[in-house]
This record gives structure tokens, C-alpha cells and sequence, in this order.
């Protein structure tokens, strides 16, 4: 009587784990700053220009390394790649919280670039090694779906956490440091019937009744920190208070009793959301730590990868017979042997390859259509629908969300599509579908902007509908392109997922310069209709170019041995 097949073990399922957890660290340590950065600005006295510069640079350095940090997987391994990767951008992500200086910051965000630039590409390796053929989208599918995780909980995150890094009794009384602008402040907190008087909101006007004129700024400042009628419900109505200060509020329409220190920190919060340019925020105090905080996390996760991965599962003493025949199952003939390593970067290929130009022209037209849901949605809330911030907060988030879904759904289409259409097709068809429908999505948007103001469609659900549509396009096509560097790459997975994340992110790069170029400083309805016409052209652009995608034919021809 035969023996029964062993059941096959299940490292595989933690690898594909381990890089859905790296790619949450790695967009949560990318838009961090994001969200940090009036806070970052303030702390280090930085112009609006500095911090352009800061945010920018992030991403020239992170598409412009792609290839090399590609090919160094592809070269020496993806398991001291990938542990290298992980702890050199958590190392500068700290050293962001360490820095006195633009100079240190600006080389620590490049260095952060350069290094996360390996992420992806090397993960593309790993899941082409581990996973069988038939399961390789669903898997490159998880991984996305981390990295978007990580962008929607950084901003929940690093205020949670910034927040903590502040507690109850940290002092809260004014210093000189505080005051931003203080000519300014004192001009608006002095002014009786001057123009300045007639700028100041509610609740400005409201500090102002009680600010004692004859003292010197700081002694009044710190006085009103003291008041226990400092606050009014109608006068900072429309005022931004934070998370803090809104259950503050809230408390206080209930009639609750608040500590002596509670009380001082209310106010606190409510002088700086009257006065934003001109008093430094409570909460400029926690960035530093929460930058010390995500980099000693990516060192915890890089020792797991170190721990955990093998080059190949028969090098991994967990991984049975059972599994590894698993894996295998499907292999392409014109697979690279999986114990091969790369040789030098083969750069007339990347150049020549028409399927692989194809596949970079889609990254950069998604690119150019996609970015604008990840930096100026928000703007457009605000210009366009005049949309309160709790509440846009909740629809800039939502088609973060719906991506999510559009990211797992993905990968199962793509692997269910693989024995029915076959390799080319299954590779192909689902991005060249999401594409145009993505353009749809923005077809609805000038549909909407043509009907009459005030009603249902021109509102900003609706348009966070359409916006949802798009998010959810983009992610559902977007495993196929891993499939296709795991399918065409060979050896060089790692190169040819970092050549396409290369010119996709140099479109994600200039889209913010484009669209900057259609509305201007104060946009109309008009030069919104004109970005929406270049995203629908964008994605446009996308699904065409994806019709010369073939994942059956490798991108690099394998030398006779």
C-alpha cells in the first residue's frame, strides 16, 4: 500500500505575508510626512518652497532608482536586498526625526527614495520564485493591497501617534518660539476698525474681545489660555480644530467638567486653529518621535525578512516536497532557472523591447490620471464644493478604500482569466478594460460638472462616486502588471518591475506639474473640466498602449550555455 502524498507546508503563504507587511511600512513611511508636514515646516522654519522641494524629491529619487535597485535583487539575492532596503529607508525615515536642518532633511527624503526603490521590484522576484504560475497575481494583488493599506492609515496613524507623543502634561504656555509672525499676530489682535479687523474669522474676533491690549503679547496669550469663556460654538463653527480639540468641544456643549490642565490645552488648540499662520501648533512637538517610531518598526520587520526568507524554497528547511512541486506547477518553459542569478543589466533590451515600452507607456498614462486622487482631491473639495473637513476627510479616504477591494478582486481576475484566454490575454485584457473604464469615471466627472449647481449629480458625492470608479479601475488592472514582469522578466523580474515603476513614477512626478498648468493659482469650474479632460486622456492613452503588452514573450532571450 503506497504511502499519501504529504499536504504541502505553507511558507510560502508567510513570505507573501512578510511582503504585504513590508509594503504597509513602506507607503506608511512614505506619506507620513504628508501629512507632518506643516508640523516639519514649522519646526524647522521652513518656506513653502523648501517643502515643495522636500516632497518632491522623494519621488525623482524613488523613479530614477527603480532599475539599479531592480537589477541589485536580481543580482545578489532578494533576501539581503530586501533586508538591506527595509532598514536603510526605516534608518533615514528616523534620521527625519533627528534632523536641525533642511539639508539633513532633504538627504534623508532622498535617501528614502533611493532605498524604497528596491521594494517593489525585489517583492516581484520573490513572489516569482514562490508562488506557482496560476496564483502569481492574487499574490502580487495582496502586496499592492499593503501598500495601499499603509497610504490610508497614515494619516489616522501619525496623528494617533503624534497626539500620544504629546500628552496631557506637556506644558502648553506661549514662549517666544511659538509666535510664527508676531507683527502679524499683534497687528490682528490690536486692530479696532482697520482692514486687518474685517479679515479675521469668528473665532479670531472672539480671542480678540478678550485679549488685554495694555500687557505684552506673551503675558496676554498665556492669560487667555486661563479663560474658562474662551470658547464659543457659533464663533469657531467653521474653525479646523483637530481630532483633540473637537472632543474638547464636544465635551463642553455637554456641560463636562475639565481639569485645570484640560482646560489650558483646550485653549491652547483653539488660539492656534484662530490664528494658523501665526502661532506654532501644540503637536509640532510629536512628529520627530513618530519618524523614530516607523523606523525602528522597519527594522523589526526587516529582521523578519532576514529570518524568514530563502532565496528558493529548497533552500528553506520548513518548505516540503509537497510544497515545492506546488510551486512549480506551471512553470513557463522560457522561465529562467530559478537558481540563476543576474549578470550585468542588460540595457539595450529595456530599451528595445516593444512590449516592454508598452507596459511603461500604461504606467505613465495611469499615472498622470491617478495622482490627482492621492494630492489635490482635497483642493477640489474644498474650491469646488466648499466641502467641511470631517467631513472631506471621509471622502478623500473613500476611494482609498474602494481601491482595496478593486486590488484583492484583481489578481483572483487575473488568475482566473489565465487558463481560459491564455498567458498574452490574461496579462493584457484586464488593464486595457480598467483603463477605459477609469476614463469613464472621468467622463462622469465633466458630466456631472454640466448640470445645473446645487443638484444631485453636480454634488460631491457624486463626484466622490466617480472618483471611487477610478480608484477602484486602476487597482483592479494593476496586479496584471506584476504578472507580466514575474512571466516575461526571467532572471531579471526585479529589473523589469522597476523599469515600468520608473516611468510610472516619473508620470506621477509631472502630473502635479500638469495640472498645476491647467488651473493656475485660482482655478474656475472651466480649468477643472480641463483636468478631468486630461485625466480621461491619460487613461485613454493607457488602454491603448496596453494592446502591446504580451507576457508570453520573455524580455530577455537567455544565452545558450
Amino acid at each position: 500500500m503506497s504511502e499519501a502524498p504529504s499536504r504541502p507546508s505553507g511558507v510560502r503563504h508567510l513570505i507573501i505575508l512578510l511582503l504585504t507587511l513590508m509594503s504597509v511600512l513602506l507607503y506608511l513611511d512614505r506619506f507620513c510626512v504628508s501629512f507632518a508636514g506643516d508640523y516639519i515646516r514649522e519646526d524647522l522654519a521652513l518656506s513653502q518652497t523648501q517643502m515643495s522641494w522636500f516632497l518632491s524629491l522623494f519621488f525623482w529619487s524613488y523613479a530614477l532608482s527603480q532599475v539599479p535597485a531592480g537589477w541589485l535583487a536580481d543580482r545578489f539575492g532578494a533576501r539581503l536586498m530586501l533586508s538591506i532596503y527595509v532598514v536603510a529607508w526605516s534608518l533615514f525615515t528616523a534620521q527625519m526625526g533627528l534632523v536641525s536642518g533642511f539639508v539633513m532633511l532633504m538627504f534623508a527624503r532622498l535617501m528614502c527614495g533611493m532605498t524604497q526603490a528596491g521594494a517593489y521590484p525585489t517583492a516581484g522576484g520573490v513572489i516569482s520564485r514562490w508562488i506557482p504560475l496560476s496564483k502569481r497575481a492574487t499574490a502580487s494583488a495582496w502586496v499592492g493591497i499593503g501598500g495601499r493599506m499603509g497610504g490610508a492609515m497614515a494619516p489616522i496613524l501619525t496623528a494617533f501617534l503624534m497626539v500620544l507623543f504629546v500628552p496631557l502634561e506637556t506644558p502648553v504656555e506661549f514662549t517666544e518660539a511659538d509666535l510664527l509672525n508676531e507683527s502679524k499676530l499683534s497687528e490682528k489682535l490690536a486692530a479696532t476698525e482697520s482692514p486687518a479687523l474685517l479679515k479675521l474669522s469668528d473665532a479670531a474676533l472672539r480671542i480678540q474681545k478678550l485679549y488685554r491690549l495694555e500687557q505684552p503679547l506673551l503675558t496676554s496669550l498665556n492669560e487667555l489660555l486661563q479663560r474658562p469663556d474662551l470658547f464659543d460654538e457659533t464663533a469657531f463653527a467653521k474653525v479646523n480644530l483637530p481630532r483633540e480639540g473637537i472632543n474638547y468641544a464636544a465635551r463642553f456643549k455637554e456641560g463636562d467638567k475639565f481639569s485645570s490642565e484640560e482646560s489650558r490645552r483646550f485653549n491652547r488648540l483653539l488660539i492656534e486653529a484662530a490664528f494658523p499662520g501665526e502661532i506654532r501648533k501644540l503637536y509640532g512637538k510629536g512628529w520627530r518621535p513618530v519618524m523614530i517610531v516607523y523606523g525602528l518598526s522597519g527594522v523589526i520587520v526587516a529582521i523578519g525578512i532576514w529570518l524568514i526568507f530563502r532565496e528558493r524554497p529548497e533552500l528553506h528547511s520548513r518548505v516540503n516536497d509537497a510544497e515545492r512541486a506546488l510551486i512549480e506547477t506551471g512553470r513557463l518553459t522560457t522561465a529562467a532557472d530559478p537558481a540563476s542569478k543576474a549578470g550585468r543589466l542588460p540595457i539595450r533590451p529595456l530599451f528595445t523591447n516593444f512590449s516592454l515600452w508598452c507596459n511603461c507607456a500604461n504606467q505613465i498614462g495611469t499615472n498622470i490620471g491617478w495622482v490627482f486622487l492621492v494630492t489635490w482631491l482635497s483642493r477640489y473639495f474644498i474650491e469646488m464644493h466648499s466641502v467641511p473637513i470631517l467631513e472631506r476627510s471621509v471622502l478623500v479616504m473613500m476611494p482609498n478604500l474602494i481601491g482595496l477591494c478593486g486590488g484583492f478582486l484583481g489578481g483572483r481576475l487575473v488568475d482566473w482569466l489565465l487558463p481560459r484566454i491564455g498567458l498574452k490575454w490574461s496579462r493584457s485584457l484586464p488593464p486595457i478594460i480598467t483603463r477605459f473604464i477609469a476614463a469613464g469615471g472621468y467622463g462622469m466627472c465633466l458630466y456631472f460638472a454640466a448640470q445645473p449647481a446645487g443638484s444631485a449629480l453636480n454634488s460631491p458625492y457624486a463626484f466622490t462616486a466617480a472618483f471611487c470608479l477610478i480608484y477602484f479601475s486602476v487597482d483592479l488592472g494593476q496586479s496584471a502588471f506584476w504578472a507580466y514582469a514575474q512571466d516575461a522578466g526571467g532572471k531579471y523580474v526585479g529589473s523589469v518591475l522597476g523599469w515600468g515603476n520608473m516611468w510610472g513614477n516619473l508620470g506621477a512626478a509631472f502630473g502635479p506639474l500638469l495640472y498645476n498648468h491647467l488651473l493656475g493659482e485660482n482655478p474656475t469650474a472651466a480649468e477643472w473640466d480641463n483636468l478631468f479632460w486630461l485625466g480621461l486622456i491619460a487613461f485613454v492613452f493607457a488602454g491603448v498602449a496596453t494592446f502591446g503588452l504580451d507576457a508570453s514573450k520573455p524580455v530577455f532571450v537567455e544565452e545558450p550555455n
